[in-house]
């Protein structure tokens, strides 16, 4: 059995739908959603199992787990403009 991968992936709350949307760093053009952080990090995994299954049937070399894929959050505060 091969050794185990771990990626990142972040949990957005979905204001508009509920629940949550995913985005996995490593993966970015793949991108998923649950109705709560359980079903939203299963999703999250069978996204990235069918990534890399895809991956390597093209013989495409895998993205390195989180330590090579860095991941910043940061705040911007921006004054509007007077009415």
């Amino acid at each position: 059995m091969a050794e185990p991968l771990a990626y990142r992936v972040i949990l957005e709350a979905d204001p508009d739908d509920g629940g949550f949307v995913v985005r996995i760093p490593a993966f970015p053009h793949a991108h998923t959603q649950g109705d709560n952080v359980e079903d939203a990090l299963a999703n999250a995994r069978e996204v990235i199992e069918l990534e890399i299954e895809v991956a390597t049937e093209r013989g495409e070399e895998l993205p390195a787990p989180d330590a090579d894929v860095p991941v910043r959050i940061e705040r911007v505060v921006v004054v509007p403009p007077a009415a």
